[in-house]
């Protein structure tokens, strides 16, 4: 199965999406390379780091300001219509879900074949990778989570 479609079924199963966030949000994760790991059961260093910095990089150029353009979208404005806050604050959102895709995309295409590692084993090399290794615990709960 293709990366995109496995993560949209992966990230639809209970508990995976609030893993991801805190993963995200508290931990300053990568989760398109946390999922890209499972997926490609990833254990290979030299590609884990090349996948890390790909995903730093872009992370930096697209990921991160359109995300914080969604996020402030999202409380009322003043004088500004609420609806078509909220409109723009979807369209922006599809965007970032867009820069998200071409993230993975780019991280299926170096992925070679699957490498045999567990998914905890998969998500605690990204995240070393990564360079600032999430908490064990909140790396098992999406572990768990993606079964």
């Amino acid at each position: 199965m293709a990366l995109w479609d496995w993560t949209l079924k992966a990230y639809g199963q209970a508990g995976v999406a609030e893993a991801c966030l805190v993963l995200q949000d508290t931990h300053r994760q990568n989760t398109s390379l946390l999922l890209w790991s499972v997926w490609a059961e990833a254990a290979d260093s030299a590609l884990l780091i090349r996948a890390a910095d790909v995903a730093r990089r872009w992370e930096a150029l697209a990921l991160t300001p359109i995300r914080e353009v969604r996020r402030a979208l999202k409380p009322s404005f003043p004088d500004i219509d609420g609806s078509q806050r909220e409109d723009l604050r979807e369209d922006v959102k599809a965007v970032e879900l867009r820069a998200e895709r071409v993230l993975m995309d780019a991280m299926e295409a170096m992925t070679k074949g699957l490498g045999g590692a567990s998914v905890l084993a998969a998500l605690e090399a990204a995240s070393a990778a990564w360079g600032r290794p999430a908490p064990p615990a909140a790396l098992a709960a999406l572990a768990v989570a993606l079964g």
